[in-house]
């Protein structure tokens, strides 16, 4: 990740439904039981000895969306069929969870648009109208509650995965870009694309303001050792999706500063780039050296080499065509192809291109690994020193981040103000202890429902 020349190729596939075919469990199993999921995964890291794997990709526990009653989850045994992955529902356009009308109410306090609004469009359990209901408030609790559960438990697999096998956690945190979450969970795509070209200007703000707390979410759930890269989920900014002009005006502005940020913070960012980002690699090449991990999925990879390999170590790039229909000897031709354009100096993770699911075949799988292993090594040489820690001393004294990001009406990390609260109580003690106190708890409230947008 550090963009050296390890001793061979690591291998960090990002496993998804593949694990429930491999340990014998359908997608509902794992899906709705996380500790099915725990187990298959688990199973994988032992049998495969993988450098590194999500320790759960079947992420969205759907224990967590039933008790809230999201209607744009689709869950495998009871919405789909037990064996088909769990899908996101875009709703129609007329009916899209934010109104074109509403951008002024997100700007104002994107965390109270939230919980006022956008909660009880997305919920069966949480309606606007029947807010105080019996069930709605058991459907917070219950939600609340099972999302400590359910983050607890990912920490214990981390930490079994890295005893019992060997294997390490390959990311850790959250983060989406302010336009495409505009898209995934608030204006649908097509109400999206019709705002760019009607209300640009309101667009671009709402991004502004929704990039602070996408940073605070991220730091707030990354690793703190700062050795695993926080995944970054790219969805559908790239061409032809949305245009270049508005890539260049609105997209890149509101996401470059997050990155930087979390840069000086000494976290890496791993760009999981679905589909095809070929025309804007030379805007991610200026990004600081070493700040990311680019992940192929349909991008040029010899263009993504030329034009990011001398800063950033990639990754991925096996179409997962390959490891559903084609042969074991496709698989190795592939990989061997791979190998031999962009991993010969090191800087390379091998990967297949996106999410691997239960169309991959067991056999191929193997292939990948058993060829990456054995194709894969490098003949022995000094080791490289680390270039990291000069990178990034070079970057903290850049720029402060109170530069970076648009002045809002509540920070990042809490949802009513300590300055707020402080007027309706008397204290006779020490005040700085109510207000840690105070923030410390307002930032599960704050995490809640920033997590139900961004992870489910």
């Amino acid at each position: 990740m550090r963009n050296e020349k390890p001793d061979c190729i690591p291998i960090r596939p990002f496993v998804a439904e593949f694990v429930a075919k491999y340990a014998g469990y359908t997608c509902q199993e794992v899906t709705h039981d996380y500790r099915k999921a725990f187990q298959a995964v688990l199973k994988c890291a032992r049998d495969f000895d993988w450098d590194a794997m999500v320790p759960n990709m079947v992420y969205v526990w759907t224990g967590l969306t039933q008790a809230l009653g999201l209607k744009y989850y689709a869950i495998p045994g009871i919405d789909v069929p037990p064996n088909t992955p769990f899908q996101y529902l875009e709703p129609p356009e007329q009916r899209a969870f934010m109104k074109p009308d509403e951008y002024n109410m997100l700007i104002d306090d994107p965390t109270s648009f939230l919980y006022n609004v956008w909660l009880p469009r997305v919920s069966r359990e949480i309606a606007g109208e029947d807010s105080f209901s019996y069930r709605s408030k058991l459907a917070l609790v219950k939600g609340a509650m099972a999302m400590s559960e359910y983050f607890n438990a990912l920490a214990s697999q981390a930490e079994r995965m890295r005893r019992e096998t060997g294997t390490v956690s390959a990311i850790a945190g959250i983060l989406k870009a302010p336009l495409d979450i505009i898209a995934d969970k608030l204006r649908g795509y097509i109400g999206l694309i019709k705002d760019l070209h009607r209300q640009p200007e309101k667009v671009l703000e709402a991004c502004e303001v929704l990039a602070p707390h996408l940073t605070k979410v991220a730091l707030m759930t990354a690793d703190p050792t700062k050795t695993v890269p926080i995944g970054f989920w790219m969805h559908r900014s790239y061409v032809p999706f949305i245009n270049m002009k508005h890539f260049k005006n609105i997209f890149w502005p509101t996401l470059k500063p997050i990155i930087e940020e979390l840069w000086s913070h000494g976290h890496q960012v791993l760009f999981y780039a679905e589909g095809d980002w070929t025309p804007h690699l030379e805007t991610f090449a200026e990004l600081p050296e070493g700040s990311i991990v680019f992940h192929i999925d349909r991008t040029d990879i010899l263009e993504a080499h030329k034009k990011l390999g001398r800063k950033f170590c990639l990754s991925g790039g096996l179409p997962n065509y390959l490891l559903s229909v084609g042969t074991p000897e496709d698989v190795k031709r592939y990989c061997k192809k791979i190998i031999d354009k962009v991993a010969s100096d090191g800087g390379y993770i091998m990967d297949a291109s996106a999410i691997i699911q239960n169309d991959a075949k067991i056999e191929n799988i193997k292939a990948m690994t058993d060829f990456t292993r054995k194709y894969g090594k490098y003949e022995s040489d000094t080791p490289q020193d680390s270039k990291r820690e000069q990178t990034f001393s070079k970057q903290t004294v850049e720029e402060d981040s109170s530069t970076r990001f648009k002045k809002l009406k509540v920070k990042p990390g809490v949802c009513i103000p300590w300055s707020e609260k402080r007027k309706e109580i008397k204290i006779l003690g020490d005040e700085k202890i109510v207000e840690r106190i105070w923030e410390e708890i307002e930032s599960f409230g704050y995490l809640f429902i920033w997590q139900i947008l961004l992870s489910f």
